[in-house]
């Protein structure tokens, strides 16, 4: 396996330097970088130009000038890190830094939620090949991914931004909003349980009855502008996202699995409960992160202790359930901190910026404002890409299942679930992970237009400006980020691939 990995690092690099030779020459040959010092009549015009061009060394030959950016890139590796200096001479490095974290944070949550998302639909409409539902989830990828997104973007604007934040002012829905939300739960339930007339017609019935009391019972609470969910709520969403992982990965026959759920569900709700003054009155990133860190591992310990014979089993599962304990608990904190957040925010869905300017919450008012301002463009990125992964893992789930392995696991008895999760999506998840890996590096390369619609000061504004310029530093600051993001990503795939197939490691 080692000599599998080196041998992927090595041509990784090489392509990686060849692309970056052929981005700095195209660079710097589309345009003149002194045309708009030629253009002026500043008096000191002919020291600007001497200026910027002993800066960006114009007199030098291009490789001259692109061995010094390699040299600069080469000294990352021993701490002394110089990725060279704008045509005004802002450090190029803080500038990729800001860029960077901007980008892959925005980045990072739109690949998550449609690989969650894309793949989940993949699979349910593999498993209801030509049901409405199929047909229904066909049509939304079809339209979702043709859709220009510059466009997309100024509807989103318009009614997941502007509408919203006329509305949020009060707070209510109407009647007939309730009734028509109703009816499309409803329709959408039934479309993708499937089943006979009468069990559809059932599911449907109930869906709308459950949606609309729900959402009276929140207009008559004012819940929509004062939200409250609390302990009760993370234990019973927490404890049936872990019945539903137990059945999707172990069988709820599996009871050491199930109660290893349930388990690390009461844990994490007593922790919870123990680490609420902390988490409320001395909260940090890094207290966060090190309890979601702290709640894995007990989770996974809790796992290996209810295990038994299904040890693997039952430690996926608690796992997985104490990540979404975790998720439910920060949820929780959030929708409590939701009212004093519009208080200071009154239209809370910004359109424009990574973040609100001199704003002046505390902690999780802060982390409201950052989620706030995440939102539309994670929105348009995800639908895109859920797109891509929903066709793609559709269509090799379709593959799989039509394989005699899969026909001979059904025919020795094996549950669907078991022939759906052990047999057809572990040999479907190839083709699956190579889109993963690919969507996430253009993704960012792709993020570019999201980025100026919306106002993102990250990797697309820096790359746009470098090239406006014909200033070739942010322009391979942008190659370098993306490239390197592209290799890891390729190399996590080739990874994955040998682990899931071990006749590709030979």
């Amino acid at each position: 396996m080692l000599k599998f990995i080196l041998r992927r690092i090595g041509a990784s690099a090489l392509v990686l330097l060849g692309a970056s030779v052929l981005m700095f020459v195209l660079t710097i040959k589309s345009g003149d970088p002194l045309q708009d010092l030629n253009e002026s009549n500043d008096p000191n015009r002919d020291a600007l130009i001497a200026e910027r061009t002993e800066r960006m060394r114009l007199d030098d030959t291009w490789y001259e000038r692109y061995w010094d950016w390699l040299s600069g890139v080469g000294g990352c590796f021993t701490g002394s890190c110089d990725l060279g200096v704008t045509v005004n001479g802002i450090d190029v490095l803080n500038l990729t830094q800001q860029a960077a974290a901007s980008t892959l944070r925005l980045i990072t949550l739109s690949t998550l939620l449609a690989i969650v998302v894309g793949v989940a639909l993949g699979i349910l409409t593999a498993i209801r090949q030509y049901s409405g539902f199929d047909y229904t989830v066909t049509f939304s990828a079809f339209l979702f991914f043709s859709l220009p997104v510059f466009w997309a973007a100024t509807l989103l604007k318009e009614y997941a931004a502007i509408q919203y934040n006329n509305w949020i002012a009060v707070g209510q829905y109407a009647p007939w909003t309730i009734v028509i939300v109703g009816l499309l739960a409803g329709f959408l339930l039934q479309a993708v349980l499937g089943g006979s007339a009468r069990r559809r017609i059932v599911t449907a019935a109930t869906a709308f009855a459950f949606v609309t009391v729900v959402l009276f019972a929140f207009n008559a609470l004012d819940w929509w502008r004062d939200p409250m969910f609390g302990i009760g709520g993370v234990l019973v969403v927490s404890a049936a996202a872990g019945v539903l992982v137990t059945a999707l990965v172990a069988g709820l026959r599996n009871r050491r699995a199930l109660y290893a759920a349930l388990t690390t569900v009461v844990v994490g709700v007593i922790a919870y409960l123990v680490t609420a003054p902390l988490l409320v009155n001395e909260p940090s990133w890094l207290l966060l992160i090190g309890l979601f860190v702290i709640a894995v591992v007990v989770s996974v310990a809790v796992g290996a202790a209810w295990g038994g014979y299904a040890r693997k089993q039952s430690m996926l599962v608690s796992g997985i359930t104490g990540v979404i304990t975790s998720i439910m608990v920060v949820a929780d904190l959030l929708i409590a901190h939701w009212s004093s957040f519009l208080g200071l925010k009154s239209r809370p869905i910004s359109t424009i910026g990574s973040q609100t300017p001199n704003f002046n919450g505390e902690f999780w008012e802060r982390a409201l404002d950052m989620g706030t301002q995440i939102l539309l463009p994670t929105i348009l990125l995800t639908l895109v890409s859920v797109a891509t992964h929903s066709r793609y893992t559709r269509s090799s789930m379709l593959e799989t299942l039509n394989q005699d392995y899969v026909r001979t696991a059904r025919s020795k008895g094996l549950s669907e679930r078991e022939v759906i999760v052990k047999h057809a999506f572990r040999n479907a998840l190839i083709p699956i992970t190579t889109i993963v890996a690919f969507d996430f590096a253009a993704l960012i390369g792709g993020a570019i237009i999201t980025e100026q619609v919306f106002g993102w000061k990250g990797m697309g504004a820096l790359f746009q400006d470098g090239l406006r310029a014909v200033d070739p530093a942010p322009v391979m600051a942008f190659f370098l980020v993306t490239g390197i993001a592209a290799v890891l990503m390729n190399l996590l795939a080739d990874i994955a691939y040998a682990a899931l197939d071990p006749r590709i490691r030979r």
